[in-house]
């Protein structure tokens, strides 16, 4: 699994970009990171224990605390700083963001969630 070569906080446009040591780079939104967190209030402990995110339109990345040499953990404006963010799972979502976008957007759909647009910040 290819490992960040480079990781820059994006705080007015709420992006985090991941260069990897294989060439792939990745810009990818907090709010992004936020709804699909690996943590277990996330996830849950098991299939369809996962939590639906709503209203984090906003959210932000206020801090990246390195885990080992294998991952970092994401303090987000909301409070929720309980994921740890391997490296595998990085590349995963940047890999995968525009499926798993459309598969939130949908599941947020279906449970009549009307996103809001994202306020600019300061």
């Amino acid at each position: 699994m290819p490992t960040p070569s480079d990781i820059r906080l994006h705080r007015v446009s709420r992006l985090l970009e991941v260069s990897f040591d294989d060439g792939a780079r990745f810009k990818l939104p907090c709010e992004y990171l936020r709804v699909y967190s690996p943590s277990a209030e996330v996830r849950g402990h098991g299939p369809g224990q996962e939590v639906l995110q709503v209203g984090k339109e906003d959210v932000n990345v206020t801090a990246i605390e390195p885990v080992g040499q294998y991952a970092v953990k994401l303090h987000f404006s909301d409070g929720h700083n309980s994921g740890i963010y391997s490296w595998d799972v990085l590349y995963n979502l940047g890999l995968h963001h525009d499926e798993l976008w459309q598969d939130y957007l949908a599941r947020l759909a279906e449970v009549g969630y009307q996103r809001k647009p994202a306020t600019e910040t300061p």
